[in-house]
C-alpha cells in the first residue's frame, strides 16, 4: 500500500442524495490520474454503512466492489481511501463503542487504502466536551492504523452561521482545542469562510489556520449539487476563484463533486489547472470522457443549465431537452437527461445550502 504523503489533490464522492454508479467510480481513476490529480475520497452520504449504520459490515457484494475500487486506483498511483462518519459517536464513546470502531477501522485497513477520515460533519455538535471527545476518537483511529494519513472534518467545519443553525451552538473555544488535541499529522478539514464558498482566498485561509494553529485540508464545496437550491443547477464552469496556496496554509485541495459524475469533469479540469505548471487538462480532455455529440451538446446548453437552472428554463424547455439527451450516447448524456427529468430531486437530509 503506497503511503499518502504531499499535498492531496482530487475529488471527494461527500454529497447527500443519488449516489454515482460503480462504473464511474471505477471511471474517474483514470480521469484523475490523466488531470494529473493524486487523490479521491470516498464518503456518500447515501451508504448507510458510512453513517447512521457504521457498525454494521457492508454486503458481500458491495464489499467487493469497494475492494476492486482501492485496486483501481491503486494501479493508477492515486491515493484512494474512506470517510467514515460514526454518527454522533462522541455523545457515548465508552469500551463497547470504541470496540466497536475498532473493528470497523480493522475492516477498512483490509481494502489496503492509503487514506481513512473520520467525518464528524451535520451532526448535533452542543456538547461541552465536543472537541476533545473528538479528537480521542482520532487519536484511537491513527493508533490503529499505521501507514494510513488519517483526516477528519470537525463538526463545525466552516465560519457559515448556517451550521450553529442546524447543529447546535459551537462549544467555545472548538478549534483552537481541536487543533491542540487532535494527533500531530492529521488533517483538518475546511470548506471556506461559507459551506459553498464562492471564492477562497489566502486570507480566508489564514483565518481558520490562526484558531487550529495548522494547515488546513480544502473540502471544496464546488461543485456539489446536492441542496435545495443548488440541486436546480449544473455548474459546468472550471473551477474558480481560489488561490494556490502554500504548505503551511494548505495540505490539500479536494473537490466535492455533483451527483452527477461525468459531469463534473469540467469543474475538475479547473481543480487540474490551479495546481499544474501548465494549463491543466483542456477541452480534448473533457471532449474523450464526455464524448463528443454530449459536449458540443453541452456547449449550447451550458449557461442555461448553470444560471437559469431547471425551473428558469420550465417544464417544455426541459422535456424537449431532455429528449435531445436521451438520444444521445453514452452515460453523461443520461446524466444530462435524467437532471432535467427530475431524477435527482434535492434529498432533504441535506441542511447546509
Amino acid at each position: 500500500m503506497p503511503s499518502a504523503s504531499g499535498f492531496l489533490t482530487g475529488v471527494l464522492e461527500g454529497f447527500y442524495g443519488r449516489a454515482w454508479t460503480f462504473e464511474t467510480r471505477l471511471a474517474y481513476a483514470g480521469y484523475l490520474a490523466r488531470a494529473g490529480l493524486n487523490t479521491s475520497l470516498y464518503c456518500p452520504k447515501a451508504d448507510p454503512f458510512l453513517r447512521k449504520q457504521w457498525q454494521c459490515d457492508w454486503p458481500a457484494a458491495e464489499w467487493r466492489q469497494l475492494q476492486e475500487l482501492s485496486a483501481a486506483y491503486r494501479r493508477q498511483g492515486v491515493y484512494w481511501g474512506v470517510g467514515l462518519s460514526p454518527f454522533a459517536l462522541y455523545r457515548q464513546y465508552g469500551a463497547v463503542q470504541r470496540e466497536q470502531l475498532r473493528r470497523k477501522v480493522a475492516r477498512l485497513a483490509e481494502l489496503e487504502a492509503p487514506l481513512l477520515a473520520i467525518l464528524f460533519d451535520d451532526m448535533p455538535g452542543d456538547l461541552d466536551e465536543l472537541a476533545s471527545r473528538q479528537a480521542e476518537i482520532v487519536a484511537d483511529v491513527v493508533a490503529w492504523s499505521p501507514g494510513v494519513r488519517v483526516i477528519v472534518c470537525p463538526t463545525y467545519y466552516s465560519f457559515d452561521p448556517v451550521l450553529e443553525k442546524h447543529f447546535g451552538l459551537m462549544p467555545a473555544g472548538y478549534w483552537p482545542q481541536l487543533g491542540r488535541e487532535l494527533p500531530a499529522g492529521v488533517d483538518i478539514f475546511w470548506t471556506g469562510n461559507r459551506v459553498c464558498s464562492d471564492t477562497i482566498c489566502r486570507s480566508d485561509i489564514e483565518r481558520i489556520c490562526g484558531q487550529l494553529r495548522r494547515p488546513v485540508l480544502l473540502w471544496d464545496n464546488y461543485p456539489v449539487n446536492d441542496g435545495a437550491v443548488r440541486s436546480n443547477f449544473l455548474y459546468l464552469d472550471h473551477l474558480s476563484g481560489r488561490e494556490a496556496l502554500p504548505a503551511t496554509l494548505l495540505t490539500g485541495h479536494l473537490c466535492n463533486q455533483m451527483n452527477q459524475g461525468l459531469l463534473s469533469l469540467p469543474a475538475l479540469a479547473g481543480l487540474a489547472a490551479l495546481y499544474s505548471e501548465g494549463e491543466g487538462p483542456g477541452d480534448d480532455w473533457l471532449e474523450q470522457a464526455i464524448g463528443p455529440l454530449t459536449w458540443r451538446q453541452l456547449q449550447s446548453n451550458r449557461r442555461e443549465f448553470q444560471h437559469l437552472g431547471l425551473s428558469g428554463m420550465g417544464e417544455e424547455r426541459c422535456r424537449m431537452l431532455a429528449e435531445r439527451y436521451l438520444a444521445l450516447p453514452g452515460p453523461a448524456a443520461r446524466e444530462v437527461s435524467g437532471w432535467l427529468r427530475g431524477e435527482y430531486q434535492f434529498d432533504p437530509a441535506c441542511l447546509t445550502d
